[in-house]
C-alpha cells in the first residue's frame, strides 16, 4: 500500500513595497494645476483628511460638519464609520463649490445627479492633474492619502492619532509610514562616524 505524504509547500512571500510619496511642493504643485472647482475640492479632500478615494465618492453633503471641523465617514472600509478632520482650507472651497454645485444626495455628484462620482474618474481626474502639473513619479490618486500620513508624522503627529484618523484597524498598517518618512535620517549619526570620534582618544586611526 503506497502511503501518501503530505507537504507543506510554503507560498513565497510577495515583497512589501513601500508607498510613493509626494513631497509637499508636489503636492502644492499639483493642487494648484487644477482649475475645475470640483476637481479641485475633490483632491483637496483626499490630501487634507487622508480619505480613501471610494470614502470620498459615497460622502453626502450632511457628512461634513463645518461647526466642529469634522468629517463624518459613513460605512468605511471594515463597515466602521469614524470621524476625521476638515481642513479650514477646504471650508472656504466648499463655500464656492457649494454656490456652484448646489450638492443635494451625493457631495460629489457624477453625470447623473441621482449617483455620485466614480472612482475611476476621480483617478482620471488626477493622473490628468498630474500630467498638467509635471510630475512624472508614478503615484494613484491613493498617493495623496499616503502623502498625508507621511507629511502629518513628518511634522512631529502621533503615530496613534494617525491611524485613527486614517481608519486602520492595526498600527501595523500605519507604521509603514515609519519607513517612508526620511526627514529625520540626516539627524542620525553613522556609527562610523562615532568610530571616528575615538581618534581624538587615541582609539582609532585613519
Amino acid at each position: 500500500m503506497r502511503r501518501k505524504f503530505v507537504y507543506e509547500i510554503k507560498r513565497p512571500k510577495k515583497d512589501k513595497k513601500l508607498p510613493v510619496v509626494l513631497s509637499q511642493a508636489e503636492v502644492s504643485q499639483i493642487l494648484s494645476s487644477v482649475s475645475n472647482i470640483k476637481h479641485k475640492a475633490i483632491l483637496m479632500l483626499i490630501y487634507s483628511a487622508g480619505l480613501r478615494v471610494g470614502e470620498v465618492v459615497r460622502l453626502k453633503p450632511e457628512d461634513i460638519d463645518s461647526e466642529r471641523t469634522l468629517i463624518h465617514i459613513k460605512g468605511a472600509k471594515g463597515k466602521k464609520d469614524r470621524y476625521t478632520m476638515l481642513s479650514d482650507v477646504i471650508i472656504e472651497i466648499f463655500k464656492e463649490y457649494w454656490k456652484r454645485y448646489k450638492p443635494e444626495k451625493w457631495l460629489f455628484m457624477g453625470i447623473k445627479p441621482e449617483k455620485h462620482i466614480s472612482t475611476r474618474t476621480v483617478q482620471a481626474i488626477f493622473e490628468h492633474t498630474c500630467e498638467k502639473a509635471g510630475i512624472t513619479k508614478g503615484v494613484s490618486v491613493h498617493s495623496l492619502r499616503h502623502s498625508f500620513a507621511t507629511h502629518l508624522l513628518e511634522s512631529g503627529t502621533d503615530l496613534r492619532y494617525i491611524q485613527e484618523l486614517l481608519g486602520h484597524k492595526s498600527s501595523k498598517m500605519t507604521e509603514i509610514y515609519t519607513h517612508v518618512s526620511n526627514k529625520d535620517i540626516g539627524k542620525i549619526k553613522s556609527p562610523l562616524d562615532s568610530l571616528f570620534e575615538k581618534e581624538n582618544r587615541g582609539g582609532i586611526k585613519r
